[in-house]
């Protein structure tokens, strides 16, 4: 039995009624048993629930509330405002009509009518959505039905997507997720066109599938080529085991290629990528790569990567490795194929498999150390036509090599290394003596290898200001490598991948220049200067210079190479080497990297410059010659950000791609549209134009972007 206290005033004055956990406050209460009557400024408060109204029925038995007029109710985490509501205090189920809304953590809604099944189920009709704090919100989803989960979603049929009042996509179905964490639901699309492939649309889904695990699933479809969809999917297990996998397939509308190109291209497509890391028992260790495409000419047309797209590489590896004490254990299966797209083939490299054991060093008496490595090996190597012909370099050997190292470093400014390694080799098949043909002969060899590492003597000088405190230390640091290797008897029978047998009997010296300065108490090297070049005293057709000659004798000496490197920060960095060929007095290699603030300040640069020239050889497969810039720039005022990137092919003095972006980012909506043009892709199509392409996509509150598969958010 409810002990009620009832009191009634004049109208002006406050009537209350109160109960074990129910009070009524209002200008007018009346009472007919269990119903409760209120007017005029009512207030209900009952366990966590306050209401506010113009005027309420209560059944003071069954907590049934009806109220209207300026409805204004507090939940936890929920304020709800509305014309009318019928709701049960204790359930938390009920309708309101005509309602605006707020649930954590600032979403706010309207609809014209909500039915709340649970306390955390509602039922919404003819509703919008925003996450837009502001009176007039920047967008909204508006939509006939939908289900709102309270701190996991709103669920909406046939919504349509506004900026403003400006109506700009529909979608069948969308949910909205009201957690700050990971939550499954469909990503804000991106959409735009291609002066080649015509209108596009790319589409991503994403599962949350648990704590350890989830996936991502694409949609693209280009008007004039095709559609494709992919996978993505993340995971990660106790213990360690983790990776991610994705797959995608691309459904051609018609043939890509013109007539004449590689023919593999107009198939349809797929794109298989695996990375997997798993502790296995007893201390090893698996790791699996994939990096696959079934055809080149797809990647190089359609990734919108650009670094990508233009390097053309299938590759998949796995290794189970082990380490104990000094030793480690690997084996390796592996798979690497180079796509050259100037004599459309390609080079194929195959382990199968490698197995390494070896030590590191183990100390038997100061100052002496010993170690040994050891290998069986079974690799393919040749291009593509080598194995559709079954004529691709192929052998099998077994190798061991223990080692003495003696180190010595009694003195300060001298570090002297030598050591002294025996190798047997037994190779499974050779060719038959002086010929070409492969036989089934084992091969036994040996040989003793030599090796001094000579450090010093090494200069220094320390620079102090005028209040006699260090700032700056000079160090010069030349050193000098030695290493021989005793001949091998009947080398030419041995088979090797490139069909030329090397040996180590050569001289390497350098002068390497370091300045270092004290920052945060701690030494930090700003600038390093050196030079290098090595001494060949090996025999010409031992040479790993055999293949370059000049006047018909091999070189004896390498390039010369030199290196700049001044990093005074993080954020601020100049990289420059170059390499110079002492016979045709020519630059082989030029190459320059500036870095200029990051992309978290408001303006950042890189610049990468490369040139690479084969001397001895006219012309060859990686002589290139080009500059890459990458810009972006912060306006806070106008909340955009700017980016810029630019490819340029110096040596045909053409560009070979450029990127353009603009990202509009204010409180709870960014839109991002950008321009990129790709012109290596001439070729794909018949008008002989470049590749021209218009995107835009726009991220809000809750909801992610969809990421583009082929290539990503990125330039």
């Amino acid at each position: 039995m409810l002990n009620i206290v009832l009191s009634n005033y004049l109208f002006s004055q406050k009537s209350a009624f109160s109960s074990k956990d129910l009070i009524v406050k209002a200008n007018y209460t009346e009472q007919i048993k269990n119903r409760l009557m209120a007017t005029g400024n009512v207030e209900v408060r009952y366990k966590n629930v306050v209401l506010f109204a113009d005027r309420i029925e209560v059944d003071t038995e069954t907590k049934e509330v009806f109220a209207e007029g300026s409805v204004v109710i507090q939940l936890p985490n929920e304020v709800i405002e509305c014309e009318s509501i019928h709701f049960n205090l204790d359930s938390s189920e009920g309708e309101l009509k005509k309602v605006l809304g707020m649930v954590q953590p600032s979403v706010f809604y309207e609809a014209d009518n909500i039915q709340r099944k649970s306390e955390n189920t509602f039922l919404f009709e003819k509703a919008k959505i925003s996450s837009c704090s502001q009176p007039d919100p920047r967008w909204n989803f508006s939509f006939g039905k939908g289900t709102f989960k309270k701190d996991e979603y709103i669920e909406m049929w046939h919504p349509v997507f506004s900026i403003k009042k400006v109506p700009v996509f529909y979608f069948p179905y969308i949910r909205y997720p009201l957690k700050k964490d990971r939550a499954t639901g469909f990503l804000m699309p991106q959409m735009g066109v291609s002066g080649q492939k015509g209108f596009f649309y790319s589409q991503g889904f994403y599962w949350d599938m648990s704590r350890n695990m989830d996936a991502t699933v694409n949609f693209d479809y280009y008007a004039a080529r095709g559609m494709g969809g992919g996978l993505e999917y993340r995971y990660l297990f106790n213990g360690g085991t983790g990776g991610q996998a994705s797959f995608y397939y691309f459904d051609f509308k018609k043939d890509p290629l013109s007539e004449g190109l590689d023919q593999d291209g107009t198939k349809n497509a797929f794109i298989l990528r695996l990375q997997h890391n798993q502790p296995l028992p007893s201390g090893f260790k698996l790791v699996a790569n994939i990096d696959y495409q079934s055809s080149y000419d797809f990647l190089r047309e359609f990734d919108n990567n650009f670094r990508r797209a233009i390097v053309s590489n299938r590759r998949s590896q796995a290794y189970i490795s082990r380490s104990w004490s000094y030793f480690n254990l690997s084996v390796r299966a592996s798979n690497m194929e180079t796509h050259f797209v100037q004599v459309g083939s390609s080079i194929i490299s195959r382990n199968l498999p490698s197995v390494v054991f070896s030590s590191s060093k183990i100390k038997l008496f100061s100052p002496l150390y010993f170690s040994f490595s050891s290998d069986f090996t079974r690799w393919e190597y040749g291009w593509e036509s080598n194995y559709k012909n079954k004529t691709q370099k192929r052998s099998q050997s077994l190798s061991f090599q223990p080692t003495l190292t003696l180190p010595f470093t009694e003195i300060p400014w001298l570090t002297l290394n030598t050591s002294l390694s025996a190798r047997y080799n037994l190779y499974f098949q050779t060719y038959s003596p002086n010929t070409s043909k492969v036989v089934n002969e084992p091969l036994l060899s040996n040989n003793y290898i030599i090796r001094t590492e000579l450090i010093g003597p090494v200069f220094s000088k320390i620079y102090y200001d005028f209040q006699n405190i260090a700032k700056l230390k000079h160090i010069i640091e030349p050193s000098l490598n030695y290493i021989y290797e005793t001949p091998i008897s009947s080398f030419d029978r041995i088979i090797t991948p490139k069909g030329r047998f090397y040996r180590s009997h050569q001289m390497n010296y350098n002068l390497t220049n370091r300045f270092i300065v004290k920052q945060n108490a701690m030494p930090k090297e700003i600038i390093a200067v050196g030079v290098n070049q090595t001494f060949f005293l090996v025999p010409d057709e031992e040479s790993p210079m055999q293949a370059y000659k000049v006047d018909g004798k091999v070189p004896k000496f390498s390039d010369i190479y030199g290196f700049l490197r001044f990093y005074p920060s993080s954020k601020y960095t100049f990289d420059f080497s170059v390499g110079l060929n002492p016979y045709y007095w020519t630059f082989s290699k030029l190459r320059a990297s500036i870095i200029l603030g990051s992309q978290a300040d408001p303006l950042f640069l890189r610049i990468n410059w490369y040139k690479s020239l084969n001397p001895y050889r006219e012309e060859t497969l990686y002589n290139r010659h080009q500059v890459g810039f990458y810009s972006g720039l912060k306006i806070p005022n106008l909340n955009l950000e700017a980016l810029a990137e630019i490819d340029f092919n110096i040596e045909e003095m053409e560009l070979l791609y450029s990127g353009f972006a603009l990202v509009f980012n204010y409180q709870c909506i960014d839109i991002r549209a950008d321009m990129r043009v790709f012109y290596f892709r001439e070729i794909y199509y018949s008008n002989q134009k470049p590749e021209m392409q218009f995107r835009i996509t726009i991220g809000l509150g809750n909801i992610g972007k969809t990421t583009d598969f082929l290539g990503g958010m990125g330039f």
